[in-house]
């Protein structure tokens, strides 16, 4: 939902799926492809990862390791969806919540996702979505049949 808000054509565009993971990677790179994006799925251990992100239009980082996708891997223009949330301990002894992008060095970027209050409000608000359609269907099914 969040990419149908900033991209009207999937046909054709690169994106490449950082984390190979059966709850984000995997299921949104069948989602891209249906779209009729090329999709690559890559891992912190795929060689070249810097190279292969920096030709996608379309990042979806889900590797779950703080801000490994710097901004020189990111494409002018490239859409980012930062699915990572990590805890960081600052030189200060407090900690911080970042994602799998360096979103400080991404400016250049079209759009992107920040960590916190990015992909998690969506997914939630996809999730109360679900259950309502689902209440419905089940209202529905148990009214009787009009003859």
């Amino acid at each position: 939902m969040l990419l149908e808000r900033v991209i009207d054509d999937f046909r054709g565009l690169k994106a490449v799926v950082i984390g190979k993971s059966n709850i984000v990677g995997k299921p949104a790179a069948l989602l891209l492809l249906d779209r009729e994006c090329t999709v690559t799925v890559t891992h912190i251990h795929t060689r070249g990862l810097p190279d292969i992100a920096r030709s996608a239009d379309i990042i979806i980082a889900a590797a779950g390791s703080p801000r490994l996708v710097r901004g020189d891997w990111v494409k002018p223009g490239a859409v980012v969806i930062d699915v990572g949330i990590n805890r960081i301990a600052l030189e200060d002894g407090t900690s911080a919540i970042v994602g799998d992008v360096a979103l400080e060095e991404c400016d250049h970027a079209a759009v992107i996702t920040p960590v916190p209050k990015g992909v998690g409000p969506m997914t939630i608000a996809c999730l109360l979505k679900n259950t309502v359609h689902a209440a419905e269907a089940m209202a529905r099914a148990r009214e009787p049949a009009v003859q």
